[in-house]
């Protein structure tokens, strides 16, 4: 009898804490790819919010949120966490291409959590802001990059040391 019990009790805890197979396995159970997504985009897009939503979660971008610059065009930078995906990280560029007019800035992994992106942050001075032109955003788009040379890029292109200028 008592046995019975353990056994009864055992399969409520399982069910309670919601065990996977795979995790009672020691398997760890698969992290979203991408937690979020913050974009800026210019204010005319403001009317096309839920296509602009579509579109992001047809690349896989389930989290994504959307803010308007209320005048003029947002920065042309792009900022990516250590552990998003290179496809993922190719398509926020196409996106950033095709919405922000452009790439020409990257901000550094370390400011990011591991799975985060950013699109024409202005939160962010020119401390660390890394120039990039289209030849190297060119090399960041290469399809056969796998996630560690991509991300082996990305900390390439931003790990240099920035002089300030002007006003610091």
């Amino acid at each position: 009898m008592r046995i019975q019990w353990h056994v009864i009790g055992l399969l409520f805890i399982v069910l309670l804490s919601e065990i996977t197979v795979l995790s009672a396995f020691g398997e760890k159970p698969a992290a979203p790819t991408v937690s979020r997504v913050e974009v800026v985009l210019a204010y005319h897009y403001r009317a096309r919010k839920a296509e602009l939503k579509q579109e992001f979660v047809q690349a896989g971008f389930s989290n994504v949120h959307f803010q308007f610059a209320r005048m003029g065009q947002p920065p042309q930078n792009i900022g990516l966490g250590r552990e998003v995906p290179a496809d993922k990280a190719r398509e926020a560029i196409r996106l950033a291409l095709k919405y922000n007019l452009g790439v020409g800035i990257l901000l550094p992994e370390r400011l990011f959590p591991p799975r985060f992106i950013t699109i024409a942050s202005s939160n962010y001075d020119d401390t660390v802001e890394y120039p990039i032109d289209q030849a190297t955003l060119t090399r960041l788009q290469n399809p056969e990059l796998t996630t560690e040379a991509f991300h082996r890029l990305y900390h390439e292109l931003t790990s240099a040391v920035i002089i300030p200028k002007g006003r610091y």
